[in-house]
């Protein structure tokens, strides 16, 4: 079976869209309170893995999953599966471009807890609102101006206020799509500093198209090629002293 400290366990999972098969068989354990990075060339199925851990894919048309998931000894797929919607409170997702919703940078952070009726009073609401915004490392940049839109923020600040959305239903796990890829050097930067915090309290998986990014925030890192994974292991030796050929092989810049 997986690691003891595994927070999420994936085996056999393939996915299909319509006849094209997008993932193989993949197995993977992901650690408790580590940054799980997984690498590998576009189209390798990183970013389909990563949508099969809060059931992203349901939403495409043709999508079909087989394999199981399992978040802390609970299945999400299958007759006894996890409601999707409850299960995306418990695994939130970041994505590739800051996606905030046309409303106050407030109302942004507001929404999921109110959805989820996580807090009833105001004040509950305000102080919750207040400590994601700190915990994202942006409530001195906002706190004077929280009912403007979030659409209105720089893309660095707009990335950090999805992620203030994503935690503030307090989930377990967060998925990051390449969050940094709309952004700048700096604004990248603080992502990155922020992504190591957050560690101390949630479970996190990022896809990253920069192996430098993969090494500097991850503990773990997983290498897909072709639908598959090649290699995981400790980010350091996966870097350093690569297993396999093809990880070899993508590292040094001879394909991908």
């Amino acid at each position: 079976m997986g690691m003891p400290d595994a927070k999420m366990t994936a085996r056999r999972l393939s996915v299909h869209y319509g006849d094209k098969r997008a993932l193989h068989e993949v197995d993977l354990d992901v650690a408790a309170n580590e940054v799980t990075a997984l690498i590998g060339p576009s189209g390798c199925g990183k970013s389909t893995f990563l949508r099969c851990l809060n059931r992203m894919n349901d939403t495409i048309d043709g999508a079909r999953v087989s394999g199981e998931v399992i978040l802390d000894g609970e299945p999400l797929y299958g007759p006894s599966g996890i409601d999707p919607v409850l299960l995306r409170a418990r695994v939130g997702m970041v994505f590739q471009r800051p996606n905030p919703f046309p409303k106050s940078i407030y109302d942004n952070v507001a929404f999921g807890p109110r959805l989820h009726g996580l807090v009833s009073e105001a004040d509950a609401l305000d102080a919750l609102v207040r400590t994601s915004l700190e915990r994202a490392g942006l409530w001195s940049e906002v706190k004077d101006r929280l009912h403007e839109r979030g659409t209105g923020l720089s893309g660095g600040q707009q990335q950090r206020l999805c992620i203030a959305r994503a935690i503030a239903v307090e989930p377990e796990l967060i998925l990051m799509d390449e969050p940094c890829s709309a952004l700048d050097p700096i604004a990248t930067a603080r992502i990155e500093e922020l992504i190591d915090e957050l560690r101390q309290t949630y479970t996190i998986v990022i896809v990253t198209h920069s192996m430098q990014q993969a090494a500097r925030v991850s503990q773990t890192t997983a290498f897909f090629h072709l639908g598959r994974i090649v290699e995981v292991g400790a980010t350091e030796q996966v870097f350093t002293a690569p297993a396999s050929e093809l990880t070899q092989g993508y590292i040094t810049g001879r394909f991908g």
